[in-house]
């Protein structure tokens, strides 16, 4: 067994993995799994670089990271950045503030990298079940952009797309600097629309319609399978592999974007940094159900973060 540590730097949080890996047959025992908001996304969208109170809280994270990595003494590191720090104009500011940290650079990785990890990672536990046809649809709801692979074994074809809960929140519920609490009509249907066109492209390479198991990954997605098990916290033993039905996902989803920020921030198992993204999160995933007719989605806590360390290894 080898030592490895996985971080994986996304547009809404940053997340941290310390496991046991065995190459040979891909088995990973968590030691440490943990996550933070940091937001490192916060008005990328509209400014096109990374705002200094988004780094702050990024490298205050990286700091406790580093200390848990270098307690439970991993061999190797591999630091995997996203979307957020794919679109900024001072990314270098991110990956040297990260080097002196951790002492790796952060690797900037394309969409499809991203989409490959993801994959690796949410499958290795389903293949050989009954129960799962496939190919799966691996969709992995970020906060700036959501990648699409479809695969059985192997990846055959990835996308990835620029709508994410904190990209489409930014861009379609703020108005003058504050999410619309609840958003009106209109603002919803702009938002589905760009959603919606967002579909478009990713069909354009990726076979959506082909799958017969979707797979829903990331924070929003486990958010809404822990309300719609009315879970009194987060309970990711509870969350991982469990089906949420798409009328279950429209009903939640119609709660959450016509619900105001007081009334989502009472839900006991929504991190507090979610509670003004998830309605957008939600609409994402409702919109893939309805576009490729799934009757539900397969929920799973292993996805990037997983791949990235079995590439560690």
């Amino acid at each position: 067994m080898t030592r490895v540590a996985a971080i994986d730097c996304g547009t809404n949080s940053i997340r941290l993995l310390v496991a046991d890996c065995d190459p040979a047959t891909g088995e990973l025992v968590d030691l440490d799994r943990r996550m933070t908001i940091v937001r490192l996304g916060q008005g990328v969208d509209r400014t096109g670089r990374l705002a200094p109170e988004a780094l702050k809280r990024t490298f205050a994270a990286c700091r406790e990271y580093a200390a848990v990595i270098k307690e439970l003494g991993a061999e190797r590191l591999r630091f995997v950045a996203t979307s957020a720090s794919r679109d900024a104009e001072n990314r270098d500011d991110f990956v040297r503030g990260v080097l002196d940290i951790l002492g790796v650079e952060p690797e900037v990785i394309s969409g499809d990298q991203e989409a490959e990890f993801s994959f690796t990672g949410a499958t290795s536990e389903l293949k050989g079940r009954d129960d799962l046809a496939t190919p799966y649809l691996v969709v992995d709801i970020g906060g700036g952009s959501t990648e699409f692979v479809v695969g059985n074994a192997h990846v055959r074809a990835a996308r990835s797309v620029d709508v994410g809960c904190v990209r489409m929140t930014e861009r379609h519920l703020v108005r003058e600097g504050v999410v619309s609490d609840p958003p009106s009509e209109a603002q919803i249907a702009a938002m589905r629309a760009d959603i919606e066109a967002a579909l478009d492209l990713a069909e354009e390479t990726v076979p959506l319609r082909e799958a017969r198991t979707l797979v829903g990954l990331a924070g929003s997605v486990t958010t809404v399978s822990a309300i719609a098990q009315e879970l009194p916290e987060y309970d990711s033993e509870r969350i991982h592999h469990s089906r949420v039905s798409r009328a279950k996902v429209r009903e939640i989803t119609e709660w959450l974007l016509h619900s105001t920020h007081a009334e989502r921030a009472t839900v006991p198992s929504m991190h507090p940094g979610r509670v003004d993204v998830i309605a957008a999160g939600a609409l994402v995933l409702l919109s893939i159900m309805e576009r490729i007719g799934a009757e539900e989605v397969v929920v799973s806590e292993h996805d990037i973060l997983d791949g990235i360390a079995f590439s560690v290894a």
